[in-house]
């Protein structure tokens, strides 16, 4: 039989440590927080200040330094801990970041969490596109 999303999620909780939205309010220097939910959900919701956007479906595309997207964040010394709006996708994110190589761990209770105990959320306004030069 296939495997399902509860195998799926059971697999990686049994990896991947998770920490508590309280434990992100006063964050460690060697922390870089990555939000990976949707661009509409940041623009729609916030996000956590000085999080890194990294959409779900890019993350294994940024991490390795082999592919033409990678992003140079993923390459630092720190521990990358996921967020999602409620913990599925981050916990599913952490486990294949340390597949990658990553020092990774997975914000339970997500943003939603966050957001409902009063911690701060930052505006994340639509980005435009370039303006084209006028001629």
């Amino acid at each position: 039989m296939a495997k399902g999303y509860k195998d799926m999620l059971a697999e990686a909780d049994a990896v991947v440590q998770s920490v508590s939205t309280g434990d992100m309010v006063a964050k460690p220097d060697d922390v870089v927080l990555v939000d990976i939910r949707d661009p509409r959900e940041l623009e729609r919701d916030g996000t956590i200040e000085g999080a890194l956007h990294a959409p779900r479906g890019m993350l294994e595309f940024w991490i390795d330094p082999e592919s033409p997207y990678h992003k140079p964040a993923f390459a630092e010394d720190k521990t990358f801990v996921f967020y999602c709006a409620s913990g599925w996708r981050s916990l599913l994110a952490a486990k294949v970041a340390q597949e990658m190589g990553l020092k990774a761990r997975s914000m339970c209770g997500g943003f939603k969490e966050w957001k409902e105990a009063g911690n701060p959320v930052a505006e994340k306004k639509r980005r435009e596109p370039d303006a084209k030069p006028q001629g």
